[in-house]
């Protein structure tokens, strides 16, 4: 399938996205990419949405499923380029490596889930029942899921493929992730007399104890679910004499399967009820971060930080034909699970679409200096991505 003429198209394609910088936020140009790419393969519908997300369409002769490659555009920033060894913009290749911010994380994907559709439709001349969707995502490194709540809207996919790092192995399921907001309110006054006030950092250290007892449920597959205190700061600062008012610390709180926004919640209130019913002058808040960015075209996104956890099992029909398929071309991916938060929190944990992950490179060397893709897994992913959508439109 993907002869020497083919695997130097994902290859250049792959350099020249990389060769575009798009921080969350600054995707425009690569999105502009992403669509001339698209419509020199023949994808038969190209839109983007308000977000400024990327979705091109391949269309089979024959009404089928829809199957949904998602891969986001964004990446994180490079925060010195001095420290690179190779330009983090310039794509170069070093033995059999590319080189680039986001070349792992995830523009590598991308351009293997783009070449696949195109190579696939080509081949079997679109002979095929369904719909082929590849979306290029804006804002995942911010908002894990938010921006493809747009897509699935637009999509209503039965099957989505995610694309990030897994070495060429299956994932079936993540933890989920959310950010927990405490607050605590006193009352300022001079730093000589503090009788005549209430400190706020006093009463946020008897709140981090307290917390410290809760211990968060487990999960026999996907683990622990993490409840760790991430920083945490008072107001006024610098405090300049003067007894803090306001203190504010924020928690990871990773999420196990089942968990809903207000089941998290519940041991955190008990305990600060408890605190306060001790403390007539203490007082808390807990809640969720929310958090606001602007997209480039002028549409702002926003959203809780609360994305969901998500789990399949490895004996689900769709996973074993994968994998059988996969296995028949040649390769021996592993049915695992991601260990960190994804845009499946969206797909699989809040709508129940069949997800799977499966991307070249690994995913250590995400957001890393001298971030990198080699290219023998940047073209086996391509094949990849084939031999999923043989398995899946069959």
């Amino acid at each position: 399938m993907l002869e020497n003429k083919r695997a130097e198209a994902v290859t250049e394609f792959c350099r020249r996205l990389i060769q575009t910088p798009s921080y969350s936020g600054q995707e425009k140009a690569v999105g502009e990419v992403l669509q001339a790419y698209m419509r020199a393969a023949g994808f038969d519908e190209i839109s983007v949405d308000d977000y400024g997300n990327v979705i091109g369409c391949i269309k089979g002769k024959r009404k089928g499923c829809k199957i949904l490659f998602d891969g986001h555009m964004d990446t994180v920033p490079v925060e010195n380029e001095a420290d690179w060894t190779y330009s983090p913009f310039a794509a170069e290749i070093h033995d059999g490596k590319i080189y680039g911010r986001g070349a792992t994380d995830m523009k590598g994907a991308l351009a293997a889930m783009v070449s696949a559709a195109q190579y696939f439709a080509e081949d079997g001349h679109r002979d095929f029942s369904g719909e082929i969707y590849v979306a290029g995502v804006v804002h995942e490194e911010c908002f894990e899921g938010i921006a493809s709540r747009s897509i699935s809207r637009k999509v209503e996919p039965d099957y989505v493929i995610i694309g990030e790092a897994s070495n060429l192995n299956l994932k079936i399921g993540q933890r989920g992730r959310a950010e927990l907001v405490l607050e605590s309110f006193g009352k300022s006054c001079h730093s000589a007399n503090p009788e005549k006030g209430v400190n706020a950092v006093y009463k946020m250290a008897a709140a981090i104890e307290a917390i410290r007892k809760i211990s968060p449920p487990h999960h026999d597959v996907l683990g622990d679910g993490i409840l760790e205190l991430t920083d945490i700061k008072s107001l006024p600062y610098p405090g300049a004499s003067v007894v803090p008012a306001y203190c504010r610390a924020t928690y990871d709180r990773r999420l196990l399967l089942g968990e809903t926004k207000e089941s998290v919640l519940a041991p955190l209130q008990t305990a600060l009820r408890q605190l306060m019913e001790q403390d007539q002058t203490a007082r808390y808040k807990i809640s969720y971060a929310v958090g606001e960015e602007n997209c480039y075209t002028g549409t702002k996104i926003c959203g809780e930080r609360f994305f969901p956890g998500w789990l399949y099992q490895e004996s689900e029909d769709f996973v074993q034909s994968i994998q059988q398929e996969l296995r028949a071309m040649g390769f021996a991916p592993a049915i695992t699970q991601y260990n960190f938060c994804t845009n499946g929190s969206h797909y699989a944990g809040e709508k129940h679409i069949k997800t799977i992950g499966m991307g070249p490179s690994q995913e250590n060397i995400a957001h890393t200096v001298d971030e990198f893709i080699e290219l023998e897994q940047l073209h086996k992913v391509t094949e990849c991505y084939y031999g999923i959508l043989t398995a899946l439109l069959k």
